[in-house]
């Protein structure tokens, strides 16, 4: 039997229980699922990083804004706070729509 010990979205053990398997589960702490949320970020980060095409790096896309939408909650947020929180920053600051990749500064 694998081990995974791992955070999964909700619906897998009744996936897993439709194909016959079944599965052991637990409900974390808030703490624990913030360090879980955080490696889930870190991995579906990666897999993003290793996709090589437009279609799956989507698809991981999709993962990773999963994953940043629970971890606006666990921080106490929704996902509007987040949202206007991110538009504050782009009119500050701007987005990455003009593709502007600093060399550097020379403060002298």
């Amino acid at each position: 039997m694998p081990a995974y010990n791992k955070l999964v979205r909700d619906n897998i053990p009744q996936i897993i229980a439709r194909t016959g398997a079944t599965s052991r589960t637990r409900i974390l702490g808030d703490e624990e699922y913030l360090q879980e949320l955080q490696t889930k970020l870190r991995e579906e980060t990666a897999e993003y990083m290793e996709t090589t095409n437009a279609e799956n790096a989507l698809e991981e896309l999709a993962d990773v804004l999963e994953v940043v939408r629970a971890l606006a909650v666990a921080h106490g947020a929704d996902w509007e706070q987040l949202e206007s929180i991110r538009q504050q920053k782009a009119e500050q600051r701007g987005g990455f729509r003009d593709k502007v990749y600093l060399i550097d500064v020379d403060e002298s």
